[in-house]
């Protein structure tokens, strides 16, 4: 999945020690773009972590995995980054691959709708085309 957004926050860097070694974290929130924006709080691990694309006001082009798992009874959500992008603001995602059969744009209306004398000329005998149906 790929999100596109503006940076509008950064949460404090959370670093730990596992069974791994140590580990870092750097969730920021990023603002989507369109008719009605969303606020999502995306998670940047490890050596994704880059101080000059996280900046607040960057936008971003965030491809993330979304995985929810459940911790007594309640669920939670994680949103986690796996390739972080900064984008020109405006920069629309890649066009999505099309399909032949389906058109993006809205069907145009008529310039002018036909009179009822036009219709009356489609009707059983009265014009050249006295088909039954």
């Amino acid at each position: 999945m790929q999100l596109t957004g503006r940076i509008v926050s950064l949460l404090p860097m959370q670093t730990g020690t596992g069974r791994n070694g140590t580990w870092r974290k750097q969730e920021v929130i990023l603002e989507t773009e369109g008719q009605y924006p969303k606020k999502v709080c995306v998670a940047v691990w490890g050596e994704r972590i880059d101080e000059q694309q996280l900046q607040i006001g960057n936008n971003l082009k965030v491809d993330v995995d979304v995985e929810s798992r459940e911790y007594n009874g309640r669920w939670y959500t994680d949103v986690k980054a796996w390739r972080v992008e900064v984008v020109a603001p405006g920069t629309a995602p890649a066009p999505m691959p099309s399909n032949p059969g389906y058109s993006a744009t809205a069907p145009q209306a008529p310039s002018a709708m036909p009179s009822s004398q036009q219709y009356n000329n489609n009707l059983p005998g009265t014009g050249e085309d006295d088909m039954p149906f």
